[in-house]
C-alpha cells in the first residue's frame, strides 16, 4: 500500500474504525451532540451525576444550566478535580488557554473548555497553520519546518510545520495565523501580509490522551530565500529548510508531528508536487484530508428522548425514565 495512504489512514484512524466500534457515546449539550465520549472517560464522569447525566446511549451535560457561563464553570470545577487525582494524563497540560464548545464551527458556542480537557469529549478542535516555503534557484520548491522545543507539553521534540497554533476563544481565524507567525517563527508584519489563505484539512485522531476531530485552517507564504525563522516564545528548538523531495521524507518519518501531516500533504498536492501520476491512490489521500467533521455530529436529543420522560432530582442531577 502506498505510504502516503498509510500516513492518512493513521491521522484518521478513529473515523475509520474507531467510530464504527459503537464505544464512545454522543457528547449532548442543550439537546445537540456536540462531542464523542470514550468509555474511560465514561467511568469518571459518572462520579458526576450532578453536572453530567451518563446513560448507556448517551452522555448529557445537566441542562439545568442555562448559560454559558453556568456551564463553563460547571465543567471546569469538575475537569480541575480530574486533574487534581491526576486522572487524565492529557490534563497535566493544563493550560488557562480555551476553546469554543460547539456544533460546527459557524454555530453558536454553548461554553468554553481549557484546550488539553477538549479531547476527552471529543469537540471539534479548530487551529491555523502555515506552511512556508522558498522558490530556490537550483533546488526549487523548498519547506521551511520546526522542531518543537523538548518543554512543549505535546509532541516534544517532534518535527513540524514551519507555524501553528490552535484558535482560542476571542481570537480570529488570520488575527491567529499573524500572531503565531510573529511568535513562532519572527515574521515581520509586512512579510506577512504575504499569507495566502488556502483553505483547510480536516481530519479524525485518536491517541492515549483522546480523541481529535481536527479542522486546520491552512496558509501559505512564499518567503525570500535570504529569510531564516527566528522563534520568540522558546518553543521551537530549530529550523530547517528541505527540498520538496527531503520534505516529503521528513514528513513520512516517526519523529514528525501526525497531527501536522495533513497540512504538509495538503500544500504538497496544491503544489503538484504529489500528483496522480506519481501517487496512485491520490484521490483517496485527498478525502481523507477532507472528513466531514462539520456533519458528524448528528445525534439529536429529541430522537433519544422519543417515549422517555425528563426528571430532575435535589441535587440537579438528571434521570430519563422510559414510558
Amino acid at each position: 500500500m502506498s505510504k502516503l495512504l498509510l500516513l492518512a489512514q493513521k491521522f484518521n484512524q478513529f473515523y475509520l474504525s474507531g467510530l464504527a466500534t459503537g464505544e464512545s457515546r454522543p457528547f449532548i449539550v442543550e439537546g445537540i451532540q456536540v462531542g464523542l465520549v470514550r468509555p474511560d472517560v465514561l467511568q469518571q464522569l459518572m462520579n458526576f451525576p450532578e453536572v453530567f447525566n451518563v446513560t448507556s446511549g448517551y452522555v448529557e451535560l445537566n441542562p439545568a444550566f442555562r448559560n454559558y457561563e453556568e456551564r463553563t464553570n460547571k465543567v471546569d470545577e469538575v475537569l480541575r478535580k480530574l486533574r487534581t487525582e491526576q486522572k487524565f494524563i492529557t490534563l497535566r497540560g493544563w493550560r488557562n488557554e480555551y476553546y469554543e464548545v460547539k456544533r460546527e464551527f459557524n454555530s453558536h458556542s454553548f461554553f468554553k473548555m481549557d484546550r488539553c480537557a477538549t479531547c476527552l469529549f471529543g469537540i471539534l478542535n479548530y487551529g491555523v497553520d502555515i506552511t512556508g516555503y522558498v522558490r530556490h534557484p537550483t533546488l526549487g520548491i523548498c519547506i521551511w519546518f520546526q522542531k518543537r522545543a523538548a518543554n512543549k507539553q505535546t509532541w516534544p521534540g517532534f518535527w513540524d510545520n514551519m507555524v501553528g497554533g490552535g484558535l482560542s476563544v476571542g481570537h480570529g481565524i488570520l488575527e491567529t495565523a499573524h500572531k503565531e507567525s510573529q511568535e513562532e517563527a519572527s515574521v515581520s508584519k509586512d512579510l506577512a501580509k504575504n499569507l495566502v489563505s488556502a483553505g483547510s484539512v480536516s481530519f479524525f485522531y485518536e491517541s492515549a490522551r483522546g480523541l481529535f476531530p481536527n479542522t486546520v485552517f491552512v496558509f501559505d507564504i512564499e518567503l525570500p530565500v535570504d529569510f531564516t525563522p527566528v522563534n520568540a516564545d522558546g518553543e521551537v528548538e530549530e529550523f530547517e529548510l528541505l527540498p520538496a523531495a527531503q520534505a516529503l521524507e521528513r514528513v513520512c518519518s516517526t519523529n514528525f508531528k501526525t497531527t501536522s501531516v495533513p497540512v504538509v500533504l495538503d500544500f504538497f498536492i496544491r503544489h503538484g508536487i504529489i500528483n496522480i501520476e506519481n501517487e496512485k491512490e491520490l484521490l483517496k489521500i485527498i478525502e481523507l484530508l477532507h472528513v466531514p467533521l462539520q456533519s458528524i455530529y448528528s445525534y439529536r436529543f429529541p430522537q433519544i428522548l422519543h417515549n422517555n420522560v425528563r426528571e430532575t432530582g435535589e441535587n440537579g442531577s438528571v434521570r430519563i425514565n422510559n414510558i
